[in-house]
């Protein structure tokens, strides 16, 4: 595991040593839900929302 900044509190996120594009991950001191969106090098951003399945 690596340790990357949050980009929400600075807090300290764990990230996989091999992360994949588009592993959620989150931070433990503000539990934000952070995407993986460049492998090389590693970058977070903000996951979105799950979409609401309204039952359809």
């Amino acid at each position: 595991m690596t340790l990357q900044e949050c980009p929400e509190c600075a807090g300290k996120v764990s990230v996989p040593e091999v992360p994949e594009l588009s592993e959620i991950v989150e931070c433990a001191e503000c539990a934000g839900e952070f995407e993986v969106v460049s492998v090389s090098p590693v970058m977070l951003a903000l996951a979105p929302e799950p979409d609401e399945d309204w039952g359809e």
